[in-house]
């Protein structure tokens, strides 16, 4: 056996940032950066009100435990700290390689090999990237999600581990190489994805959204899975009933973005509660730049209905307050985001509710704070389109300088 086959190094995502050793906690701050706890607790104990890696100043020293990331630290450790042997348990690549040429050649029962297999794939990414490069073995594993006879108790472990090295195979694999196969076998993928979405345990719920978003590659396989209400729905709770993980969050959100492109989708999770559900979201104090971006993203999208609207600009103009709130606060992503659904509500479908609301939470003026910002073009364009709604004149007309505004809000921070 060539000992540089052996991938038995400590992975890099399992190391903390500080100490660079193996995270015992490993704890997410609002940054979305994860630390072993005892290091970040030093660090922030010592007076520090940054993240240590990114230097970004911390809107919350709060933390919440990454158990995603605990679970495969934990099976990793498994399987080359505790076994008697490294060889016993980690596979090289010449093993793997004979495992996968088994399977594919006999088709025999493959339960024991495919969770060696996803040991092997969850050590590193060199591991995931060889199992992608060998021929069809993407579309036996969707063969193996696609037979509805997995689909009991029974068969959950083995079926879970299945969509679970899929996902991560997948991120390796040319789109185009799966579309056919993928449009032959769909209507069974959706069936067990479902199964898996409501029975399966929150590690393998993350890889099926993150798995469903990767095959919803073009158009039609969007307007496939957006007819699937039952499959939507369990997307959305997994995207909105995991406060603690927010692994769990963003790959539910990240799915739902990719699937809401059809309007129908749109209008589906309108139904579902998404306007309710994603502005209590966004009033959470601690929570992460990247998913309050994908909420924004995500309510933007469905801003672009009547339904998606009226429900905004709902329940007291809750929504817009929480909107205007991300105002010049997250990130320049989640600004614009902001801005286009303001823009879509006051401008496109002419929102009175939408008007009032922000007129009462002084959302002009943040707007012109916004303008004398580095903003993009576009989103210049259409908060000038709404300061005139909003009864604001600039020079000129059209003109992006502000008339007695501009000297009056020079000294304002951002809100």
């Amino acid at each position: 056996m060539r000992t540089d086959d052996l991938f038995i190094t400590v992975p890099t995502l399992f190391r903390c940032p500080i100490s660079l050793d193996l995270m015992k906690s490993p704890v997410s701050l609002c940054t979305g950066v994860t630390y072993d706890r005892t290091n970040i607790q030093r660090w922030l104990d010592a007076g520090n009100n940054t993240c240590p890696a990114t230097m970004q100043l911390l809107s919350t020293k709060e933390f919440v435990p990454n158990h995603t990331l605990q679970r495969l630290i934990q099976i990793w450790s498994d399987s080359s700290i505790n076994s008697p042997s490294p060889s016993s348990s980690l596979l090289t690549t010449s093993e793997a390689s004979e495992i996968v040429a088994k399977i594919l050649r006999s088709r025999i029962n493959c339960r024991g090999y495919i969770s060696k297999l996803l040991s092997f794939s969850q050590v590193s990414d060199q591991n995931r990237k060889f199992l992608a490069t060998i021929d069809g073995f993407s579309q036996f594993l969707i063969s193996i999600v696609a037979d509805t006879a997995n689909l009991n108790t029974d068969n959950l472990k083995f079926l879970e581990e299945s969509v679970m090295l899929l996902q991560l195979v997948l991120i390796g694999v040319s789109r185009e190489q799966l579309a056919k196969y993928l449009m032959e076998k769909r209507e069974k993928v959706t069936e067990s994805t479902i199964f898996i979405l409501q029975r399966g345990n929150l590690s393998s719920r993350i890889a099926t959204a993150k798995a469903l978003e990767l095959v919803a590659m073009d158009a039609e396989s969007k307007l496939y899975f957006a007819d699937k209400t039952d499959l939507l729905s369990e997307i959305f709770r997994l995207a909105t009933s995991n406060d603690s993980d927010p692994e769990a969050i963003e790959s539910g959100l990240s799915c739902l973005i990719c699937l809401s492109i059809p309007k129908r989708a749109r209008t589906r999770l309108i139904k579902l509660g998404a306007v309710q559900a994603l502005s209590e979201m966004l009033n959470k104090t601690n929570l992460r730049i990247s998913i309050a971006e994908k909420i924004l993203k995500l309510l933007e999208m469905v801003s672009t209905t009547k339904e998606g609207s009226l429900e905004i600009c709902g329940r007291n103009g809750e929504c817009i307050n929480a909107l205007l709130k991300k105002i010049l606060k997250v990130s320049t992503k989640a600004t614009e985001h902001v801005v286009t659904i303001l823009w879509s509500l006051c401008c496109v479908f002419r929102e009175a509710a939408a008007r009032e609301a922000v007129g009462s939470s002084n959302g002009g003026t943040k707007i012109l704070v916004l303008m004398q910002s580095n903003c993009s073009p576009a989103v210049r364009q259409m908060a000038n389109e709404l300061l005139k709604i909003f009864g604001v004149k600039l020079k000129g007309g059209t003109g992006s300088c502000l008339l007695s505004y501009e000297t009056k809000t020079t000294h304002i921070m951002p809100f």
